[in-house]
């Protein structure tokens, strides 16, 4: 039996062991700091993720999360220098050094998730995998592709769904890969391949962007794969990965409690909701526990908007894409979108 002193110290250690503790900043958002800009891996361009216009202007859903975390960590969305890479490139740039998040549309999958040392941060888009051909062969399903060529990119999951899917459905196909995505969709085009395979929000964006003539080309019905989509960080900097984590997490927070790039600023001044406080910085003071001020995740917001505003300027209906929300809505709107709670 213990001592009654000896209880209550116990209590006493135990309630301090439990209370949070300010973060200390890591190596990567030190370097980050340092240089004064964060470095983000991109697409060389795919439309609606990461492209840049005539202009050099880059834009996108995956730049909108790079411009988040800068204004996050630095306090300015533009405070980002975007390094396209390809395939190839992505996962050894992220290793080096070279780049301190990988945000190009990578899928999430226990190879790459435990063989590579990096950490998948929160997913962005839920995408599947699907083909893309011409309206003029009169192909309505992928089933009808048996004996087919089929043009893709190597070093990405597609040229492995394709094999899985060709077997199972016994559907035999031959492939055709590419080192840079811009090759595979060139010999597409130019009819080397009655077809083309990647993720389908990449063929939206294909079809719309690159096609001689949109209105010539059809995304068959079927998807053949899942392809959640996610941010890539590396291992061994538990500070990082917690900021990369939840500053897009944030994003659907805001969304599901109606705070847009729009209204932050006047909600920051009226909102009794304790919720919306602790995004605007207004409330509990959670930035600490990031290393980071308390004004992280209304600079987020400020920056780029909540992730319905994102969605929707790059790839929804009303975008060039056309892309419905479908499975990238939110939880209670029938999605897959559930934010982990910012509290």
């Amino acid at each position: 039996m213990l001592h009654r002193t000896s209880f209550a110290a116990v209590l006493l250690a135990a309630a301090t062991l439990a209370a949070p503790l300010a973060a200390h900043a890591g190596k990567t958002l030190d370097a980050i700091k340092q240089r004064g800009t964060l470095k983000c891996g991109v697409t060389g361009g795919v439309a609606g993720f990461s492209a840049p216009d005539g202009k050099g202007h880059w834009s996108g859903l995956d730049v909108d999360g790079c411009r988040a975390l800068a204004a996050a960590v630095l306090g300015d969305g533009s405070k980002v220098e975007l390094v396209p890479l390809n395939s190839q490139q992505r996962f050894a740039a992220l290793q080096s050094g070279e780049i301190d998040i990988l945000s190009r549309n990578t899928t999430w999958n226990l190879t790459r998730d435990a063989s590579l040392g990096f950490h998948f941060t929160t997913i962005n888009y839920y995408d599947g995998q699907g083909f893309l051909v011409p309206k003029k062969l009169k192909v309505t399903s992928a089933k009808q592709l048996k004996g087919a060529t089929v043009c893709t990119q190597s070093g990405t999951t597609n040229e492995k769904n394709v094999a899985d899917w060709s077997r199972a459905q016994g559907v035999p196909v031959k492939t055709l890969v590419f080192e840079s995505f811009e090759a595979a969709f060139k010999a597409f085009f130019s009819g080397r391949c009655p077809a083309f395979t990647t993720d389908s929000s990449a063929l939206a964006a294909l079809r719309t962007k690159e096609a001689p003539n949109p209105d010539d080309y059809v995304i068959l019905p079927e998807l053949i794969s899942k392809e959640p989509l996610a941010p890539l960080v590396r291992r061994g900097d538990d500070e990082w990965f917690a900021i990369a984590k939840w500053v897009p997490n944030a994003l659907i927070e805001a969304e599901e409690l109606g705070i847009t790039r729009a209204n932050a600023e006047q909600l920051r001044g009226s909102s009794k909701d304790p919720a919306q406080q602790r995004l605007l910085g207004t409330g509990d003071d959670l930035g600490k526990l990031l290393g980071l001020d308390k004004d992280w995740s209304y600079r987020a917001i400020r920056a780029v908007g909540n992730y319905g505003e994102i969605f929707e300027r790059n790839v929804g209906p009303k975008s060039p894409l056309g892309l419905p929300r479908g499975l990238n809505n939110l939880w209670n709107k029938g999605g897959l979108l559930y934010a982990l709670p910012v509290r």
